[in-house]
Order: C-alpha cells, then sequence, then structure tokens
C-alpha cells in the first residue's frame, strides 16, 4: 500500500511485513486471522492501552520502563492485564521469534478492557478479561525523514488538562490526536504541533517536541504532554553529558526562531523538524545538537545491548 502523507512513523517499505503473524489472546496467527471481536471494549469505546516498544539486534530496549508505562496506565484505569510483566515480555519475544526478526522491528502491545457482554460504556459489562494483542512488525525508520524532518503546523487542538484525559496516558482513545493531524493535514503539515490548555507549546499529535535555541535545549514542563520514555532518555542524556537543558513553558514565538527542533519517540527516537507553520527551523534538516544527541541515544542503547 503507498501511502501520499509524510509522517514521524514512516518507514523503509518492507513486504515481509504483509505476512507476519500476529499474537492475540495467547495464540500467534497469521496476519489475516488476526481479529478481535466487534463487542471488544477497545474498538466500541477506544477503552484500553498500549505499549510500542523497539528492537535492536536481539535487545528490547528500555523494555523495563515501557513495562513501568503499561501497567501504571492500565492500573490506574482499574484495567487488569491478567499476565505478568514477565509473561507479558515473553509474549513479545515469542511473536518476534516466530517471525524470525531479531532487529529493526517495532513492536504495538495492545490491551483492552475485553468483549462486553452489551454495546453500551459500563466496564462492568467487560466480564470476560481482557483483549492482548502484540503486532511486531519488519520496521526500519524512514532515511528521508531522518535526514529531511517533518513540516509541523500549530492548530487549535490542545492537550487537555490530566483531569479531563491525562495525556500520560498510551490510551486507545486517540481522537483528540486523530483531529489534530486532520488540522496539520488541512494546513499543508505532515503533523500537528499542539499547545497545552495555556497556549505554551507541548507536543506533537504523535510525539513529544523539543526545540534548540543558543545551544540550550528546551522541552516543555511534562505537565500536559506525553510520558515519553525516550523524551525522559534525552533529558538524562542532555543532563549526563553537560548539554543545557532545560523544561519550561514557552510560546510559538520561540519557537519559530529556533535554532533546531527535533521530535522524541520509540519508532523515530530523534527525528528532525524542517519547518513550524511554513517558517524553516534553522537549516530545515537536522542541526548539530540533534545530531549529537542522536549519537547519544545511539550509544546508549548499545551499551543496553552489551550489558
Amino acid at each position: 500500500m503507498l501511502y501520499s502523507m509524510t509522517t514521524t512513523h514512516d518507514a523503509e517499505a518492507d513486504q515481509r511485513n504483509q505476512n507476519i503473524l500476529i499474537y492475540v489472546n495467547g495464540q500467534i496467527v497469521p496476519r489475516e486471522q488476526a481479529v478481535v471481536s466487534v463487542y471488544d471494549s477497545g474498538f466500541m469505546l477506544g477503552d484500553g492501552m498500549w505499549e510500542g516498544l523497539r528492537l535492536y539486534d536481539g535487545t528490547w530496549t528500555f523494555a523495563e520502563e515501557h513495562m513501568d508505562r503499561l501497567f501504571n496506565s492500565c492500573k490506574a484505569v482499574s484495567l487488569d492485564i491478567g499476565m505478568s510483566r514477565a509473561e507479558l515480555l515473553n509474549a513479545l519475544k515469542e511473536t518476534a521469534a516466530a517471525n524470525n526478526m531479531t532487529t529493526d522491528a517495532h513492536a504495538r502491545m495492545m490491551i483492552t478492557r475485553g468483549v462486553k457482554v452489551k454495546p453500551f460504556q459500563h466496564p462492568s459489562l467487560s466480564q470476560s478479561g481482557p483483549t492482548i494483542v502484540i503486532i511486531v512488525e519488519h520496521s526500519k525508520p524512514s532515511e528521508n525523514v531522518q535526514e529531511n524532518g517533518i513540516r509541523l503546523a500549530s492548530v487549535p487542538q490542545v492537550r487537555g488538562l490530566p483531569h479531563s484525559q491525562d495525556a500520560k496516558f498510551n490510551s486507545h482513545s486517540k481522537l483528540n490526536c486523530v483531529i489534530a493531524c486532520l488540522q496539520a493535514e488541512a494546513a499543508g503539515a505532515d503533523e500537528a504541533l499542539m499547545l497545552d490548555p495555556h497556549g505554551f507549546v507541548n507536543t506533537t499529535n504523535a510525539c513529544n517536541f523539543f526545540i534548540v535555541r543558543n545551544n540550550e535545549v528546551w522541552t516543555s514542563t511534562g505537565d500536559y504532554c506525553m510520558n515519553g520514555v525516550t523524551r525522559q532518555k534525552v533529558i538524562d542524556l542532555c543532563h549526563a553529558n553537560g548539554i543545557p537543558m532545560k523544561e519550561k513553558n514557552y510560546s510559538l514565538y520561540e519557537a519559530y526562531s529556533a535554532d533546531e527542533a527535533f521530535l522524541t519517540g520509540t519508532f523515530g527516537a530523534q527525528t528532525p523538524v524542517a519547518s513550524i507553520d511554513g517558517k524553516t527551523i534553522g537549516s530545515g534538516k537536522a542541526g548539530a545538537l540533534t545530531m549529537k544527541i542522536r549519537t547519544l541515544y545511539k550509544e546508549l542503547i548499545q551499551a543496553q545491548i552489551n550489558s
């Protein structure tokens, strides 16, 4: 299938993904047989949590941090996964092994409240236990996107207050982000730059967002952003390597005049931002500090592989 839009999750084409095996509730089945009920709470209501992980040279990197996020999110919404962390990670490894995947693979692990007895909202109607699906694809980030970056547009759709729907949940309920992405597309951009409820720069519809100004790295306060594993790794790497790092409120005014900007996420690691609202950021490609952080991040991954 051909996609006309550029996104932060663009991957190099790999026909092997048409014949992958997928984990569904304890069974590993061919892609065309990987189905869930129309009564599933995830399908009906977006009532579920998901987690993304990457496989590098036989290692699911930062797996413990990803499991922390998944299990904390499920606990917060009283969703019993019914499996231990070790059991869930073993299911992930078995799925990758069934597909002969050892590197350059990306997993989407999805947990919903399960099949409902009636097609209505109340959680008590999900009575048969959770639905667990693990999709692992051959997935190498697009070299074009990694080099030339993403065009962003600031959009009216905002990241909401934590007591409406906390952005720290990796929830199946992604309509807020989908609307933001549609608004960006209508503005002629690839993806959306979303503000927080006070008008400060926050995240994109899919990733966390950083800028570089005068050799300082800035990102949002974290009050309204996604609970990003890669985001935190970048913050930690900056502190550990003497790179000035600020978590602060800042406006579009400061983002427009940034020297560099980049996105963070499990899939693309650090993806450069070419422009915001049609205004070129720096050279329009990955800047020197972005490249330095990318190198430090790769070294961090290699250290985990070697450990």
